[in-house]
């Protein structure tokens, strides 16, 4: 799946100082249908929003004709502040939904994350009412606690690697079968955490569960082409 979109480079204003961005938008003419940010795993380990698992589920995301924003954490990347397990970056990603409010307006909002993104990130998210619906990938659950989910209604995706060392593939299930609302989890058989040697099927869940969505089954063979070539 290769996209066409729009590049720019950006700053947010973050709550411990600016924050380094990446905004992908479709090519000039076509309107986006959502705006979705995208939470990159733990900084302390090298995370940034570099990160191929971020990168490719933010493929997905733009060829469904998303706003789709990628955001170092404060202490990454070029982004000022210092690690804050957690705490902070909760600000970090309002931050970056606020951003994707002011200039999409009146469009739904994603929010997908991660290991340590998606801890972060879906809290936020589902306190955020801003935002519609939520995807965790490798979900850290060995060392995470992501009781919070117990609340949350929204639409929900995780998709998971069936030998992820940090997250147990039983507790993972364990989890997404006791949460309200309409929830999807997705086993990619036989990779690690990092989804290694099958990243395109991390990408592939995306986007048919994207395509399950009655705003994204409306597109023309027009603006298909544009927004997934291949």
């Amino acid at each position: 799946m290769t996209t066409n979109h729009d590049s720019k480079n950006l700053s947010l204003a973050g709550p411990a100082g600016k924050l380094e961005a990446i905004l992908w938008t479709p090519p000039a003419g076509v309107q986006p249908r959502f705006a979705a940010v995208v939470c990159h795993p733990h900084p302390l380990f090298g995370g940034t929003m570099h990160n191929k698992v971020v990168y490719q589920a933010a493929k997905a995301l733009d060829a469904h004709r998303g706003a789709v924003l990628r955001f170092n954490f404060r202490g990454a990347g070029l982004s000022e502040g210092e690690h804050d397990r957690g705490q902070g970056e909760r600000g970090d990603v309002q931050a970056a939904l606020d951003f994707l409010a002011d200039n999409f307006a009146g469009l739904p909002l994603l929010l997908a994350g991660f290991s340590f993104g998606s801890w972060v990130g879906l809290r936020v998210g589902c306190e955020d009412r801003r935002v519609q619906r939520l995807i965790g990938i490798g979900t850290p659950v060995n060392s995470s606690d992501f009781s919070y989910l117990e609340n949350c209604s929204k639409p929900k995706l995780f998709v998971h690697g069936s030998e992820d060392a940090f997250g147990d593939l039983g507790k993972v299930r364990e989890l997404v079968g006791r949460l309200p609302g309409e929830n999807k989890l997705v086993v990619v058989e036989g990779v690690d955490h990092f989804f290694t040697g099958k990243i395109e099927e991390l990408g592939k869940a995306v986007s048919e569960w994207m395509g399950e969505w009655p705003e994204n089954q409306g597109l023309t063979s027009q603006e298909q082409d544009i927004s997934s070539r291949g």
